[in-house]
């Protein structure tokens, strides 16, 4: 079951397509569209992408932080971004804490979850019934 609305979002660090050290705490005072998929470069998993890829100068007007995770290693992050042109930081949850934290492990792949957290680091939309190809829109609606 994933976390619910009001919770105080888990607090995490690791690393991104490019290798760099992201946090949570990066990202105080800004909203967090934190999107779990179960794997790069597959048909879901790519359609999702591409949604919030197709929608991310929306997220950037609105000064949303869109970050997506899945249990792949930086390399394949890299490769999956660069084959789609996707403009969003990929974060790599090798060990699957961050699957775990978020309560999203699906038994080795994370489930396809995506939380809305408030620059307060508290979760204000929880969507677990995903429709891959209009997610970024549904999201977006969800904050309007």
């Amino acid at each position: 079951m994933a976390l619910t609305v009001g919770t105080k979002a888990p607090v995490f660090t690791t690393t991104n397509d490019q290798g760099n050290t992201v946090s949570l705490s990066d990202f105080v005072g800004k909203v967090v569209i934190l999107y779990f998929y179960p794997k790069d470069d597959t048909p879901g998993c790519t359609k999702e992408a591409q949604s919030f890829r197709d929608n991310y100068q929306e997220y950037q007007d609105k000064d949303i932080v869109v970050l997506g995770v899945s249990n792949d290693d930086e390399a394949s992050h890299t490769m999956f971004k660069e084959k789609y042109g996707l403009p969003f930081q990929l974060l790599a949850d090798t060990d699957r804490s961050i699957t775990k934290a978020y309560d999203v492990d699906g038994g080795g792949y994370p489930k396809r979850v995506t939380y809305i957290i408030n620059g307060e680091g508290v979760i204000t939309h929880v969507d677990a019934n995903v429709n891959t190809s209009t997610h970024a829109q549904d999201i977006l609606a969800s904050i309007s």
